[in-house]
């Protein structure tokens, strides 16, 4: 157990929440308080009873607070081993006394960065003295007892009044990790920020070095299957969705639903909610249907209508907040989650008859245009890149064929190309009248996914009694080129009329010869949207 007392602490914190009421509980079992700068004058405004780090050290605080606790007498305090006798001779000999309990929350730097701070400022708010002595009482966490946390202020007070103004090993073993843990996520975020900031600048090598780290938001059931452990953390660029959504009710999110309501928000952010209402239903992480409507629930309608046997258990995302009429609708349909920006209140009260449907409120968008990195682990390491926030429009469309697209082939075209960006390859999706006709995902030859899609369509129009598919002088698109002619013939077998594709093969002339006889407008985009 090897219990240790508590007898005189160093708070330094530049996160207030909790404080006050910790050092009371701290003065009321005897312990003696120091601190600095801020810290101390909240103290001394509460009526407590503090001392100066400087009147410890001997020395002022100087260079706009940039030196008060790196001295000897403060680390000497931290780090010195009390049963080592030339540690306790040498405290002795240079007047150091121990430090059993350091506080310390760090500068804000990741909030300063996330206001859009300046450079100078963002540097400013980088800490030194924080680190070192969080690192340093962790070191020799045998003996001292550190909170880089306010979330640990009240089992550290509960442990004490539970053992005579002490705490336990096992205890300050694992204040000891989430400190290191958290001075490495510091030391992460400020190394990021500069690697952003010098690409900024436009040195485009990578960094030498990557690190990345995450706060727990929830720890799962299971992962992907029932064997596998797993836990979700927030880390990075504050960015809305899953990680920044209040969950207003059903059963916690497990790891696929966290996957699929990703996959799906990402997807309906890169529609513009001034412009249309955007919706898209996900089933392990590729789109079912995805629509653009007037309203919500006209978005949802049409959505469902590309694949309503898929949609069975799906997780749903809109770009607009959710209203009572849409959530109506929903309930006729067993869903397990649904994510939007808000939610009014006659939504969340239809809604919330479906007590295990998840309903998760994001705050906002995330920005479509954004390209932060994403990653992915092999073995032995992980790759890093670029979110793919490549656009087209109208604009970058090369018309490659005799025959030109309408004006509502092309709208119909960027629409499926952007939701193609959004499957995993090789993907083909048919869209007619901003609504998905078809969707074929992740086959490994292109043709099986343009028929795919088109079995789709076809055994959704037969449950719906349509005289035909909504493939019928739909158009479509290919995440990547054609490689050879059949898997655009096998589009225009299924009824489309124009496609939209990278281009970029050597058999391109072959293709656009096939779509010419074919009477097909094709037009090229120069992008290219695998996702793996």
């Amino acid at each position: 157990m090897t219990l240790r007392p508590i007898r005189r602490a160093l708070l330094s914190v530049s996160d207030k929440t909790g404080l006050i009421e910790f050092a009371r509980g701290l003065a009321e079992q005897g312990v003696t308080l120091l601190s600095t700068g801020g810290t101390a004058r909240a103290l001394r405004d509460a009526g407590l009873a503090v001392t100066d780090v400087s009147a410890v050290t001997g020395f002022p605080e100087i260079m706009d607070g940039r030196v008060k606790t790196l001295h000897p007498k403060i680390h000497g305090g931290l780090l010195g081993l009390r049963d080592k006798p030339d540690h306790a001779d040498a405290m002795r000999s240079h007047g150091i006394e121990g430090i059993d309990l350091l506080v310390s929350n760090l500068y804000p730097f990741e909030s300063t960065v996330e206001s859009g701070a300046g450079f100078e400022e963002a540097i400013e708010n980088i800490d030194i003295g924080g680190p070192a002595m969080i690192r340093a009482a962790a070191k020799n966490h045998d003996w001292v007892t550190v909170l880089a946390d306010t979330d640990d202020y009240a089992q550290v007070l509960t442990e004490m009044r539970s053992n005579g103004g002490s705490t336990t090993l096992a205890l300050r073993r694992k204040l000891a990790q989430i400190a290191y843990a958290r001075t490495a996520a510091y030391d992460a975020a400020v190394s990021g920020w500069l690697a952003n900031e010098l690409a900024n600048a436009g040195d485009r090598s990578p960094p030498r070095r990557r690190a990345f780290a995450g706060r727990l938001r929830q720890a799962l059931r299971y992962g992907e299957n029932p064997h596998q452990e797993a836990a979700f953390y927030v880390a990075g660029e504050k960015r809305f969705g899953v990680a920044t959504a209040e969950q207003l009710q059903g059963r916690e999110l497990s790891y696929n639903n966290i996957n699929d309501t990703d996959a799906a928000y990402e997807l309906v952010a890169e529609f513009d909610p001034a412009d249309r209402a955007a919706c898209a239903i996900i089933k392990h992480a590729n789109p079912c249907g995805v629509a653009l409507g007037t309203s919500p629930v006209d978005a949802y309608s049409r959505a469902l209508a590309c694949d309503p046997v898929s949609a069975f258990g799906g997780v749903l995302a809109f770009n607009r907040p959710l209203d009572g009429a849409t959530a109506e609708e929903i309930s006729k349909l067993f869903t397990e989650v649904i994510i939007a920006p808000d939610a009014d209140a006659d939504a969340r009260r239809i809604l919330s008859a479906r007590r295990n449907l998840r309903l998760l409120i994001a705050g906002g968008l995330p920005d479509a245009r954004s390209a932060g990195l994403t990653f992915r682990t092999v073995a032995g390491g992980f790759l890093a890149q670029t979110r793919d926030s490549a656009t087209v429009g109208r604009g970058d469309l090369k018309i490659v064929t005799r025959r030109q697209p309408t004006e509502s082939e092309i709208d119909d075209m960027l629409f499926a190309f952007t939701v193609a960006k959004h499957v995993k390859s090789n993907t083909i999706v048919y869209a007619k009248a901003l609504q998905t006709a078809g969707i074929g995902a992740g086959q490994m030859s292109r043709v099986d996914s343009a028929r795919i899609a088109a079995i789709k369509a076809r055994e959704a129009a037969e449950a719906a009694g349509w005289s035909e598919p909504m493939t019928r002088d739909s158009v479509a698109a290919s995440d990547a080129f054609f490689p050879f002619p059949d898997g655009l013939l096998a589009v225009a077998a299924a009824g489309a009329t124009a496609v939209i594709q990278p281009g970029g093969s050597i058999r391109d002339d072959d293709v656009i010869k096939a779509a010419d006889d074919a009477g097909l407008a094709m037009a090229f985009t120069g992008i290219r949207h695998f996702r793996h």
